[in-house]
């Protein structure tokens, strides 16, 4: 088979006890079938949550983007090209690029209704090795207790890998401001993850 076949709930192929390929089940999708989509959703549903999770930070927002994308995905199947690589990775990709959207216009919102933050640059501590200290559920307990801008501009640099560069495109907002909610941010994990880190320096603000 092309593609691997990685859970149990996926409809049985040709009546045998045998579950679906991924490309079997796209198959079925384009050709109607609600039944494929749901094996696809119990399939990747959970890593699709994982990743949203991780980039959006906020569950409800992170839910609403895979449920975007299964439903993009069921509107039209023949997005997926199989000759380009399986679909899982393709998936993925997909709630990515949802989930960075999904944060640009929680940003954009936020300008239009909030105040504006400081447009101050501001330098870095020490090295961000602390964070790697703790465990990824402490951490984003501890993001959930920041302002939504310092949260999104984090969840970027750290869980998505992007630079305080790239942050800033992907926001809308100049440089020196993600920087500064950045710097701030990484005061108040400090602060907060310092008894569990052992570390009372400050955090490096990123790559810029």
């Amino acid at each position: 088979m092309a593609d691997e076949a990685h859970g149990s709930n996926a409809p049985d192929r040709l009546g045998l006890d045998v579950p679906a390929s991924d490309g079997e089940l796209v198959a079925s999708v384009a050709g109607g079938s609600s039944a494929a989509l749901a094996a696809l959703y119990d399939r990747y549903g959970r890593r699709a949550y994982s990743l949203a999770v991780r980039i959006c930070v906020d569950e409800k927002i992170a839910e609403d983007v895979v449920q975007e994308a299964f439903i993009a995905f069921w509107r039209d199947p023949g997005r997926f090209d199989a000759a380009r690589g399986q679909f899982a990775s393709w998936f993925l990709t997909l709630v990515h690029h949802k989930s960075v959207d999904a944060v640009r216009s929680e940003e954009r919102l936020r300008r239009h209704t909030g105040p504006a933050a400081p447009d101050e640059p501001s330098e870095g501590g020490a090295d961000t090795a602390a964070l790697d200290a703790v465990t990824a559920g402490q951490v984003r307990s501890a993001l959930a207790d920041l302002p939504a801008d310092q949260r999104r501009a984090l969840a970027l640099a750290y869980f998505a890998g992007y630079t305080q560069r790239e942050v800033a495109a992907l926001t809308g907002v100049p440089l020196g401001t993600v920087k500064s909610r950045m710097f701030s941010g990484i005061q108040r994990l400090r602060n907060l993850l310092g008894p569990v880190t052992g570390d009372s320096e400050t955090f490096d603000g990123g790559p810029a």
